[in-house]
């Protein structure tokens, strides 16, 4: 049986935030702005101290124990949760992050079957939310911006956010709030920024290359900022954007909005 959605009218919903690895340890203020905007709309964060990585790093080098063992930490750590009543969803400010959970935890599920995963994974993957997707679809939340509206803007649509997730509108219609419907055009923005987690690693020039095609797009249209949904193609993107001496910075979609006025 397939868990019933949150109710969107339910009064002071509580989450549970699942931050990701990079946003702990590199980006602190990236969770802090989740924090700040889910708590701007009434709901009440949990922030479960016995969160570890998703197991995605794992997972895309194959290790498949390495990646078990983090699924299990997940789900033994979130699933009770949502079952007691704890929490009504996870919220997470990472599409990548998101898409592990919510659909690679069955490819692990079938490599090394068990009945207790498949029942917290049921759990949990329709109470699952990247950060905008519960924004706009579950909080139904308006952007009005706090001060004049943002100009020079640029989105950047990460891959698994785009491809896994089928998430898109969501962002998009929150930094349209946020620039007064003039989210500028970016060039081949629905291709690759190269980062790719691992792949940044393994195929490092096919990686560069396609960051600097990134980077050349972003210029081309004038952003000053690129808005993003992961911070791991924020780290890449800004490594390329320094490098090459452009004045263009990427931003996490969170800090983005939690600066720039939410009501």
């Amino acid at each position: 049986m397939t868990p019933p959605k949150p109710n969107i009218d339910m009064p002071n919903p509580t989450v549970g935030l699942f931050v990701s690895c990079i946003v702990d340890v590199l980006y602190p203020k990236v969770g802090l702005a989740t924090e700040k905007l889910l708590v701007s709309q009434g709901v009440e964060v949990v922030f479960p101290q016995e969160q570890t990585c998703c197991g995605q790093p794992a997972f895309n080098a194959g290790q498949q124990k390495d990646s078990l063992a983090l699924a299990k930490n997940f789900l033994n750590t979130f699933a009770p949760m949502i079952e007691e009543g704890e929490i009504s969803s996870i919220v997470v400010p990472s599409g990548s992050c998101a898409a592990m959970i919510k659909h690679s935890y069955a490819a692990i599920i079938e490599k090394y079957p068990s009945e207790e995963m498949t029942r917290q994974h049921q759990t949990i993957e329709h109470n699952t939310y990247e950060l905008s997707e519960y924004l706009v679809e579950v909080l139904g939340v308006e952007i009005t911006p706090s001060h004049t509206p943002l100009e020079n803007v640029a989105y950047h649509p990460c891959c698994h956010l785009l491809r896994d997730l089928k998430i898109d509108q969501q962002p998009r219609q929150l930094l349209e709030k946020l620039t007064d419907n003039k989210l500028l055009n970016l060039p081949e923005a629905e291709t690759c920024c190269g980062f790719g987690g691992l792949f940044s690693l393994w195929n490092e020039e096919i990686s560069v290359e396609m960051g600097l095609r990134k980077a050349s797009n972003l210029k081309a249209c004038g952003a000053e900022l690129v808005a993003v949904s992961d911070a791991g193609c924020m780290t890449h993107l800004n490594g390329i954007l320094i490098k090459e001496g452009h004045s263009c910075r990427a931003i996490h979609i969170a800090e983005l909005i939690a600066d720039n006025g939410l009501d």
